[in-house]
Parts: C-alpha cells; sequence; structure tokens
C-alpha cells in the first residue's frame, strides 16, 4: 500500500489451460488487498490483461507485468521474501516479525502454482503457512495480506476508476466514480 515500502507478489509457475483462473484470482487478490505490483509467468499473458482490465475499470494503483525469469526476480529481489506454502511456519507465529522488517523493507510475497522448487525455500527469508493443511493459493494470500496490513487494505482509496460498486445489503449496482459521489 501507498503508505509503506512496496509489496510485490509473484506468482511463480503457470500451467495454460489449467490455471488461468487461478492464477487471475492471484493477481486481483493482490491488487484488491493492497499489494503494489504483480509480477506473472511469462506464459499467462491471458490472466495479466485481465488484470489490467480491471484495474483500468476499478482502479489503482497498481501493476501487473509478465516474467520469464522469477526465479531471478527472487534471488535478486532488494528487500525480503516470504514464500506462501503450506508446509512453513505458522503465519500467527511470525506476522509480527513479517510486518515489522516489512516497515523497513520491500516484500515479496511468492506464491507458487506448481511443484516449488526447494531453492525457493531456501531464498526465502519466511516460508509462511496459512494452516498447515490443503488449500487454495488465493486463500492463502488474502489471508496473508490481511494480517501483513492489519486490515488497513479494506480502506484503501482507489483512484482512475472508471466504476465503483456502490455497497448495498442486495442488488448489484456499478456507477462511475461521479455517480458514487452524488449518491
Amino acid at each position: 500500500m501507498q503508505d509503506a515500502p512496496e509489496v510485490v507478489v509473484c506468482r511463480l509457475g503457470h500451467r495454460p489451460g489449467r490455471d488461468e483462473r487461478m492464477t487471475t484470482h492471484v493477481g486481483l487478490t493482490a491488487r484488491a488487498l493492497g499489494a503494489d505490483r504483480v509480477v506473472l509467468p511469462a506464459n499467462a499473458g491471458q490472466s495479466l490483461e485481465t488484470v489490467r482490465d480491471i484495474t483500468s475499470r476499478f482502479g489503482g494503483p497498481f501493476e501487473a507485468e509478465l516474467d520469464d525469469e522469477q526465479h531471478a526476480l527472487i534471488r535478486d529481489w532488494d528487500g525480503r521474501v516470504v514464500h506462501l506454502t503450506m508446509y512453513g511456519e505458522r503465519v500467527q507465529d511470525v506476522e509480527g516479525e513479517v510486518r515489522a522488517a516489512h516497515a523497513d523493507d520491500p516484500l515479496l510475497v511468492v506464491v507458487g502454482g506448481e511443484k516449488v522448487s526447494f531453492e525457493v525455500y531456501d531464498e526465502a527469508d519466511w516460508n509462511v503457512a496459512v494452516t498447515n493443511q490443503p488449500h487454495s493459493e488465493v486463500a492463502g494470500l488474502a489471508v496473508f495480506l490481511d494480517r501483513l496490513f492489519e486490515g488497513r487494505e479494506l480502506e484503501r482509496e482507489w483512484t482512475d476508476a472508471e466504476q465503483v460498486v456502490v455497497p448495498e445489503e442486495t442488488g448489484k449496482t456499478v456507477v462511475s466514480p461521479d455517480e458514487a459521489e452524488d449518491a
């Protein structure tokens, strides 16, 4: 989020035809829950376009990009690295330490999409589990970002939006930002 060092989510690995929806949702979750940028594998172009389209329509700031050298991104990251894995330390045991480190350093959050090499576990400053049970990487990312930002991401202001969702008990209302201000 804009008031702290950068948070970047790296979607590691993408199996075309199998991971399209999951990779897209990693990007959308990163955007909606406070990350500044998502880096997707080079073969995830459709997911990239969807994330950019949503950012264009519903606001930013948020960046999405492709990178075919993700292991180099992790290895050369100038900051701290969190790898989300069900085999890691419990999020509730390390969230304070991660949050304190993020106060001073950019944070790279690695979300695997297929079998993750042991090299990633070694290069991460923290291997973090949101439960030590099998679950969705999207769910793990969402819980992790909420813990990192302590709920502040839910109050985030969006700029340059073409559309705004009007919160309401029932219904689905989407309006222009000007119409939202008048409501």
